[in-house]
């Protein structure tokens, strides 16, 4: 059925050029068909009228890495060195998972991401077609990939891959094109080299980019270099990775001749500033990656790595520890940070009609309560969506031209179902 909405308010589009505009926007559909001073129409000519006073309007965020079933694991081994909490808390548990963990786990990140204001999720797990289940009935955007780990017999690896590829068939362009997918080795130091060939060649075969974890942490670097003789990035160039549209997880420890290297095959970066600082993994060289060309966007990682998914909080931290490491108080500016999270992240991971409230992009929107202290006064309104605003301050968000929250309530998920469901899951895997 068509629709055509109008709002009435203050928009923050994202684009460098005309990045606040004042007066109204039209969506038709899943499109955005009008933005600017006037109401191109009387009134009555729209199915809905809404009133933005007291709010600001601006894209939907873009969380470029997670693993949403991990809620499940939130809090439950902090304060560790990311190889200890991987072995010794993560993957045991994670170990116990079934799809019904996996699907519950989902459901509550994505009920925290939309309530936060994020509309587009990349994802990285097992059980993914509870994923995608979860992604369908939401409403929320997703791209979304079967991790796969080789460390295992050779039969095992075998089943992994068909599953990953199945997954990528199956579920690619669905829910109205709001599911994307990729193709997921889990990191150089959890497959072998010629796994990873085989993945790169299924990337190729299906046409679908890569997504995987990366120089994460010195450590990690160091062991690529005794077990293979090469560095991360070496190690994946030799092995084709970046002959694929590539996305990066973290890419912490690099070189100067890493960073070209990324720039010269388009390599897309995911920075992860709170989960790498919790685990201390380190600060990634943004500025230079930045400086060479390379696209930064932003992500939260899992929720037992950050321990939240809130986008204005990495959008925060982005700006401001390029700034305390570097010396350097426009490393990252304030407007850099937003484009990190709205339409660089998009283009990060090849959706090129989302991230930017501009005519002909697809409706992802959220609205923020400008009403409250925090954003007294109305001086600049980018630098207090990235300095002063938090995910409690949203109040709508619109994906796809649908309203998912409207008035902080959650309109296509079952609230309470979701978070006794996510108890009781909870509690079976801590018996």
């Amino acid at each position: 059925m068509d629709k055509k909405i109008v709002i009435d308010g203050i928009f923050v589009t994202s684009n460098p050029i005309n990045p606040i505009v004042k007066g109204c926007m039209v969506i038709e559909n899943n499109l955005i068909t009008y933005l600017g001073e006037d109401i191109p129409e009387p009134l009555e000519q729209y199915d809905e009228v809404i009133s933005g006073k007291n709010k600001l309007y601006m894209p939907g965020l873009v969380n470029t890495h997670g693993h949403a079933a991990m809620s499940l694991l939130r809090g439950y081994g902090d304060d560790l060195a990311l190889q200890v909490w991987l072995q010794e808390k993560m993957w045991p548990m994670e170990a116990k998972f079934t799809s019904k963990d996996v699907h519950w786990g989902t459901s509550l990140s994505i009920l925290e991401m939309l309530k936060g204001g994020t509309t587009t999720f990349v994802d990285m797990y097992d059980h993914m077609d509870q994923v995608a289940q979860a992604v369908e009935q939401s409403g929320i955007r997703g791209c979304l990939t079967r991790g796969v780990i080789g460390l295992c017999p050779t039969e095992v690896q075998d089943q992994k891959l068909k599953e990953a590829a199945k997954f990528a068939v199956d579920w690619n362009g669905k829910a109205n094109g709001r599911i994307t997918t990729m193709i997921a080795p889990h990191a150089p130091y959890t497959c072998p080299p010629d796994y990873i060939e085989k993945l790169v060649a299924v990337s190729q075969d299906l046409n679908l980019p890569i997504h995987t974890h990366m120089s994460e942490t010195l450590r990690e670097v160091e062991q690529n270099v005794a077990d293979y003789g090469l560095r991360p990035v070496a190690h994946l160039e030799k092995l084709g990775v970046f002959n694929r549209p590539t996305l990066l997880a973290h890419a912490v420890h690099l070189t100067d001749e890493e960073i070209a290297i990324l720039a010269k095959y388009d390599v897309r970066v995911s920075h992860n500033p709170g989960s790498n600082l919790k685990l201390a993994s380190g600060v990634a060289r943004v500025p230079e990656l930045l400086a060479a060309g390379v696209k930064v966007s932003l992500g939260t990682d899992g929720a037992a790595s950050n321990n939240n998914l809130d986008m204005f909080e990495e959008m925060r931290l982005a700006a401001l520890i390029h700034k305390g490491v570097s010396g350097d108080p426009v490393a990252v500016p304030a407007t850099e940070a937003l484009m990190m999270g709205t339409h660089i992240g998009a283009a990060s991971i090849w959706l090129n009609d989302v991230g930017q409230l501009q005519v002909g992009k697809k409706a992802d929107i959220v609205a923020l309560d400008l009403d409250q202290p925090h954003f007294l006064p109305r001086t600049d309104y980018i630098s207090h969506i990235v300095y002063s605003a938090s995910a409690h301050d949203v109040v709508d968000v619109m994906v796809d031209g649908q309203w998912l929250i409207r008035n902080r309530e959650c309109l296509t998920i079952d609230e309470e179902k979701v978070k006794r469901e996510f108890e009781l899951c909870f509690e079976r895997l801590t018996q």
